[in-house]
């Protein structure tokens, strides 16, 4: 009879040894599990809020170059680091409700002044003082014009930038909300990662300035 009741208590106690076992494994796999997804934010946070973060184009106000829910990665960082330069295309917050945010491309640099004439840009600075027309041709169509609205020149600020979209008769920026302050541009426009087939890496026009 003893016989019996020592079985049972192996048996009872190898039962008991493997559920000890199990929940000590599966307690090491959550806490490895915790270490990842702590490390994991470690890097993705700071990552996502101070270097670079995701953006989806909406509309049509860049085209042909951008289209309508194409998704790009934003470059937080460069401009901690440079000052933004004429052809980088840009996110910002709109001037007259900063809870939104548009994408353009830089026309104008600080202190220069810019008047459309004929449907071409004029710059006016300091080495061209009086003036010359920006070559646009790399990433405009040829059939592509610039017209103005109400206004036709106006003169940037110390921290002040001209931005217009490629599609200049579509485009709703400075020519009517005027200059851009530097405090409201997020970043750069550094990566197209959507769609796959027109994966780019966005480098800068050269102008003949």
């Amino acid at each position: 009879m003893n016989f019996g009741k020592e079985n049972n208590d192996q048996f009872e106690w190898k039962t008991k040894s493997s559920y000890d076992s199990f929940f000590r494994a599966f307690g090491e796999f959550f806490v490895e599990i915790i270490k990842v997804v702590i490390i994991s934010l470690a890097i993705i946070i700071p990552v996502r809020y101070f270097l670079i973060q995701p953006f989806y184009v909406n509309g049509a106000s860049m085209e042909p170059n951008f289209h309508d829910h194409e998704y790009l990665i934003i470059n937080e960082i460069t401009y901690r680091v440079n000052d933004p330069a004429r052809g980088d295309i840009i996110v910002f917050r709109y001037p007259k409700d900063p809870s939104q945010y548009f994408i353009k491309r830089i026309i104008g640099l600080p202190g220069e002044k810019i008047k459309i004439k004929d449907n071409e840009v004029h710059i006016y600075n300091d080495k061209y003082h009086n003036g010359v027309v920006l070559n646009e041709e790399v990433y405009l169509p040829e059939e592509m014009q610039t017209p103005y609205f109400s206004k036709s020149e106006f003169v940037l600020g110390d921290n002040e930038f001209f931005v217009m979209g490629d599609n200049r008769e579509q485009s709703l920026d400075s020519r009517k909300f005027g200059p851009v302050p530097r405090r409201l541009i997020i970043g750069r426009a550094w990566i197209r990662g959507w769609p796959f087939d027109k994966i780019t890496i966005f480098g800068e026009p050269q102008y003949n300035l």
